[in-house]
């Protein structure tokens, strides 16, 4: 590959984590799983971070790859079709908060939808852009990723972060300054270890 995609894979797996998280806590007949869901601090970050995720790809991915595909129309339909994969996930989310239809029935579309669009980057998309685009325009998705983040970081790190392999989790805190890893290793991710995500029985 051209370009490390560490970060990339890292919000994807979580939130593939979170979703199992919220497929769970919809199953449960021992209370009503959208009064639960209201206040899960889980569903509150998988919210944020799958926001802050799908604006910066919005915003700096897919405009720069449609100049330099321009040419390209199978290349310009897959680019369409990540669009579209992304104007699906927000209605849902919205009806999960606010609609009237059964809630397992939401969220199992939810699952549905955003794990495809998931494997439907990692397979075509990533690939595509690994071949295509600039260190500066990766870069600039970074850095509109990370100001999405903001005052957040202190929860969303180690949310990302929660049950990943050694080597990503050193990946992700290498570029970061000295005082921020040293956050992470003694505030973040202790803070973060004493949260409930998502209600236990």
């Amino acid at each position: 590959m051209n370009h490390d995609w560490t970060a990339m894979y890292a919000m994807h797996d979580a939130l593939r984590r979170e979703l199992e998280q919220l497929a769970k806590l919809t199953a449960r007949t021992d209370d009503d799983p959208r009064r639960l869901l209201a206040s899960a601090v889980g569903w509150e970050l998988f919210k944020k971070a799958l926001h802050i995720h799908h604006t910066a790809e919005d915003q700096a991915l897919w405009p720069p790859l449609r100049e330099t595909l321009a040419a390209r129309p199978d290349d310009l339909a897959l680019l369409d079709a990540m669009e579209a994969e992304h104007a699906t996930i927000d209605p849902l989310i919205d009806a999960i908060d606010h609609g009237s239809e059964p809630l397992g029935d939401l969220v199992e579309s939810l699952r549905t939808n955003l794990t495809a669009h998931l494997r439907h980057e990692e397979d075509e998309a990533i690939p595509l852009m690994d071949a295509t685009i600039t260190a500066e325009q990766l870069q600039n998705f970074g850095g509109l990723h990370a100001a999405g983040i903001g005052p957040d970081a202190p929860r969303i790190f180690p949310w990302l972060l929660d049950g990943a392999p050694g080597e990503t989790v050193t990946t992700m805190l290498a570029p970061l300054p000295e005082p921020v890893r040293a956050a992470f290793e003694t505030d973040w991710r202790p803070a973060y270890t004493t949260l409930t995500r998502w209600p236990t029985t």
